[in-house]
Order: structure tokens, then sequence, then C-alpha cells
């Protein structure tokens, strides 16, 4: 049976079986509450537990120092990861602008020609049109005249 259930049965067995009042529970706390925490060895002396609690400290401050080790080696390669795929990256867009600039050039060629054929195309068209103009004056007038002359005749 632990000191704590023997000190609670104490308390409860108090002369008369009088209520207990808050000064008294709390002296009582008061009076055995080392014994209690050193039961539970959650208090220790104070030399002992300054010197676990420094050795912590150091535990820590050296994980801390392995964690930012560990943060700052992940993000140089993070950064060289980045400048790697920043420079894939770039090789890409200067490969797909070459081919833009490839594909501009043909186009650019291929509308000069088409402009060309339909220059010469537009040409010939006009000097059809110049020779059938002519051949229509002709006809025009040759017909009239000979219509102008038929009635001079049959007047």
């Amino acid at each position: 049976m632990s000191a704590a259930s023997r000190n609670q049965q104490s308390a409860n067995q108090s002369p008369a079986n009088q209520p207990l009042t808050l000064d008294a529970i709390s002296e009582h706390v008061r009076a055995h509450i080392g014994e209690w925490l050193a039961e539970q060895s959650l208090a220790r002396p104070a030399p002992v537990y300054e010197i676990e609690l420094r050795e912590r400290m150091i535990r820590l401050e050296e994980e801390l120092k392995s964690q930012r080790e560990l943060m700052k080696r992940g993000f140089d390669l993070m950064e060289s990861r980045f400048e790697a795929t920043s420079a894939e990256n770039n090789r890409r867009f200067e490969a797909i602008d070459k081919r833009f600039e490839a594909m501009s050039a043909e186009n650019n060629r291929r509308f000069e020609a088409l402009s060309a054929e339909s220059n010469r195309r537009f040409e010939a068209l006009t000097k059809r049109m110049d020779r059938l103009v002519i051949w229509s004056l002709g006809i025009s007038l040759g017909t009239g005249s000979l219509v102008v002359a038929a009635l001079k005749m049959l007047l």
C-alpha cells in the first residue's frame, strides 16, 4: 500500500469523524507532498535534477545543430536541383525558340513564294484582259463600221 493511500486512510480516521476543513487538507498536503513526489520519483534532489537538465539541454542543442545541418544540406540539394531544372528549362525554351524561328522563316519563304506566284498570275490575267479589251474594241469598231457602211449603202 502506498504512502498516499495510507495518509488518506489516516485522514479519514480523524477523531470523531469530524468534517475536514480546507486548512486541514492543505496542511496535510504540504506536510506530505515531498515524500509523495519522492516516492513517485518525480522530485529528485536539486543537483541531480540540474545535471539531468543540463544533459538534456546539451543533447537537445546537439540534436538541433544536427537538424540545422540536415536542413542546410537539404536546402543546398534543393537549390542545386532547382538550378539543374532551370538550366534544363532554359535549354528547352531555347530549342523551342529556335524551332519557332525556323518555322517563321519557312512561313515567310512560303508566303513570299505565294505572293510571287499571285503577282505572276495577276500580271498574266492583266495581259489577257488587255488583249481582250483590244480585241473587243477592234470587233466593236469593225462591226460598227460595217453597220454604218451597210446603212449608207442602203440608204
